[in-house]
């Protein structure tokens, strides 16, 4: 074979080469890439905000231990580059735990301006106490390119569409549906437990000093208690959330139950020993028998614990229907 017959067949074979080389770097591209390209723009009505959403987050913010937890819950962790607010955390529940930790921490506190605008987001889902006011400014991080979703829940209905919300965000409609599902089978399996019982007079404490910070009627812990067989004290409070009522209001509504948050401070045992030892709520017949229930804040906020909340709050109520 001729020098230039050798050069000739040498030159085709780097040709081929090359386009197999081609052909499989393209076969090889992240299922993810093309996933994006079809991704289909949706719009959301985030409680008469509307949220446009014309692909797929990939670098995500959780503000308040609730919505990490969400997102957590529903397989989403890879996704997520920063919590907030884990001062109002008693930490996860056993089974998220170890992807939760993956998550890296933004602000231990309330999310701030600085490390919200720089942190790289794309998207941020978050509990509307970080909004507004001396908040984040929803339009300001729009600028940033940065859509946010506000969990802002007061009904289950409004949670469940929250979560059916993510989970046409992030093309996971059917995980979010399983998760719904089973949060309204464990509160019916609860419910009916408890159907037969007399409800139980319940003061949200949590907590005290010139009065009672409690939850109001429109709260969503009220109606977490609601299922679970209580009755709030003050559901009769309907233009806030959260509110501080005197001690003399408290000792007229007699509740038969108190439930205690538990987050950072004081501590939980702090709060108890607050009660027994203040001259006016010492006195109800609840405080003297220490019926005290005690759950953790981020349990009692609309996110993933729905139902652990409603179960927690029944066997404190009715220790007996759970034995």
């Amino acid at each position: 074979m001729s020098k230039k017959h050798v050069l000739g067949f040498t030159a085709l074979a780097l040709v081929m080469t090359g386009l197999l080389v081609g052909c499989q770097s393209t076969s090889s591209e992240p299922m993810k890439k093309e996933s994006e390209e079809n991704y289909e723009t949706r719009t959301f009505d985030n409680y008469g905000r509307y949220v446009e959403i014309t692909e797929k987050p990939q670098n995500v913010l959780t503000l308040g231990p609730n919505s990490t937890e969400l997102f957590v819950a529903l397989g989403l962790t890879d996704y997520v580059i920063g919590n907030s607010l884990d001062n109002h955390s008693r930490g996860p529940l056993p089974e998220y735990e170890a992807e939760y930790k993956k998550i890296p921490e933004l602000t231990y506190g309330s999310a701030t301006r600085e490390a919200v605008t720089t942190s790289g987001a794309d998207f941020i889902y978050g509990i509307d106490w970080e909004f507004g006011g001396e908040g984040l400014d929803v339009k300001e991080l729009e600028s940033f390119g940065i859509k946010t979703y506000m969990n802002s829940a007061t009904t289950l209905e409004e949670i469940y569409q929250e979560i059916q919300d993510i989970g046409k965000i992030f093309e996971i409609e059917e995980v979010a549906t399983d998760f719904v599902t089973d949060q309204k089978s464990r509160i019916a399996a609860v419910q009916e437990k408890v159907s037969s019982q007399e409800p139980v007079n319940v003061l949200v404490y949590d907590s005290g000093g010139d009065g009672v910070f409690t939850a109001g009627g429109t709260n969503f812990e009220t109606l977490l208690i609601e299922l679970a067989g209580g009755k709030n004290v003050f559901d009769d409070i309907t233009d806030k959330q959260w509110t501080t009522v005197n001690y003399e209001e408290v000792l007229a509504r007699q509740p038969d139950v108190i439930v205690v948050h538990d987050y950072d401070a004081p501590s939980l045992e702090q709060k108890i020993k607050d009660i027994k030892n203040d001259p006016a709520i010492s006195q109800l017949d609840s405080v003297k028998n220490e019926r005290f229930v005690s759950i953790t804040l981020e349990s009692v906020l609309p996110g993933a614990r729905m139902a652990y909340a409603v179960e927690t709050l029944a066997k404190g109520f009715y220790p007996e229907k759970f034995e």
